[in-house]
């Protein structure tokens, strides 16, 4: 086959994926700076039930308050294996004593990493099994091996972008400060060119997007179109001067820095009616 992958149950996280043999996936702990340091341990985590960071990493829940970190606990928990074979990958998370203590719902998440030729599908399905209605957040976090110091890529979206919109980040909240910075990014209303410094501000996150896919280009050829259809949010994410770029699909956002912290009030919020499940999907293309 053209596309291999290799998963761990560890969070159902990718941490391979390899097209005609080349390795594109980042590879965390094993990727270290001229000080032996990594830049960034992780590869291609879940995030669930929560993206991005709750207000003082705290929030309410049916008059309880409960604290979760950044992008919640799915990328820290073992999965259940349900399927593995040369073109499925499928894992499962049932919630259990430890995440009732940070997360007062019973559920089952599921993720699938499907591969067809030059092409992944990354699938969650996530089940409520609980007696109420659940709320929850989700979203992926690909990160890509590129060398930001190399002035040789860019992001180019599908479609011409006139009416996107940008968030800025304070301290991890989303801010209602104008984002000048970000805004000045989009060139030709189609493309971000990436530098080392473009991530000095933390990650770039957009809304209301015309364009249902973004190619990832290196000197006019392209390496991957990465198809976010049905999200709200798209974000793009490194560290300076790092070996990777993360593509990041949302369907939700960090806390405002006004939020009042009920949970069941965080802005874009999936409401999961009892019995009821919820699917999404994004895809990447390699190029040859």
């Amino acid at each position: 086959m053209k596309l291999e992958i290799i998963t761990t149950p560890s969070g159902a996280e990718l941490t391979s994926i390899k097209f005609q043999g080349k390795e594109y996936l980042h590879q965390g702990e094993n990727v270290l700076d001229k000080e032996g340091k990594v830049y960034w341990k992780r590869r291609a985590p879940i995030l669930f039930p929560i993206v991005g960071s709750l207000k003082n990493n705290a929030t309410t829940i049916q008059g309880k308050r409960y604290e979760m970190s950044q992008h919640g606990f799915a990328r820290d928990m073992k999965f259940d294996i349900i399927n593995i074979s040369e073109r499925e990958h499928t894992y499962m998370l049932r919630y259990n004593e430890e995440t009732l203590k940070m997360y007062p719902f019973k559920f089952e998440l599921y993720v699938s990493y499907l591969v067809d030729n030059d092409k992944l599908t990354v699938k969650y399905i996530v089940k409520n099994l609980d007696d109420k209605s659940m709320f929850f957040g989700i979203g992926g976090h690909p990160a890509f091996a590129i060398d930001l110091r190399e002035n040789k890529y860019r992001f180019e979206f599908d479609k011409i972008e006139e009416n996107e919109r940008f968030y800025q980040l304070d301290n991890g909240l989303i801010s209602y400060k104008d984002n000048y910075i970000n805004k000045s990014l989009l060139s030709n209303n189609k493309c971000i060119n990436l530098q080392k410094d473009t991530f000095t501000h933390d990650a770039i996150i957009m809304s209301d997007l015309e364009s249902q896919k973004v190619r990832l280009i290196e000197n006019e050829r392209i390496k991957l179109e990465f198809d976010f259809t049905g999200f709200k949010y798209l974000a793009f994410w490194s560290k300076k001067n790092a070996p990777f770029v993360c593509i990041e699909p949302w369907y939700t956002t960090a806390d405002y820095t006004d939020s009042d912290q009920i949970f069941e009030n965080k802005k874009d919020n999936i409401k999961l009616e009892i019995g009821e499940q919820f699917e999404c999907e994004y895809s990447i293309r390699f190029e040859e």
